[in-house]
């Protein structure tokens, strides 16, 4: 899929995007600039950022994109780690049957509480 010939799940491309669009967010607010350059960091490869962001956009699939942008602009970040079965973007318990299992069809999870794409960790 992407990443330079390797293979990247669907959920691997989503905590991709999520990682470059946070990235964005840091590299488009003039905080956010000062703190990297106070790190020693370039700050003028937003371009760049924005090209890898359409890249891997382009190859996840639709209905997870939608999923994922909806998260994004309601949340600002639309993927959410879990631990001991709690979203960790709501706090909400999650039921059992809400992991996925193995080599399922389904590899991602929503929350159903906040709408937050799953990273089970």
């Amino acid at each position: 899929m992407t990443g330079g010939g390797v293979l990247l799940s669907p959920l691997a491309m989503i905590v991709h995007l999520n990682d470059l669009d946070l990235l964005l967010a840091e590299l488009t607010e003039s905080a956010g600039r000062a703190r990297l350059k106070k790190l020693g960091f370039p700050s003028d490869g937003a371009t760049r950022v924005e090209v890898a962001r359409q890249r891997l956009a382009a190859e996840v699939d639709r209905r997870w994109m939608t999923t994922y942008e909806r998260a994004h602009q309601r949340y600002g970040r639309a993927v959410a780690s879990v631990r001991d079965r709690v979203c960790l973007g709501c706090y909400v318990t999650l039921p059992t049957t809400a992991r996925p299992g193995p080599g399922g069809e389904e590899p991602l999870a929503i929350c159903q509480s906040c709408g937050r794409i799953l990273y089970w960790g």
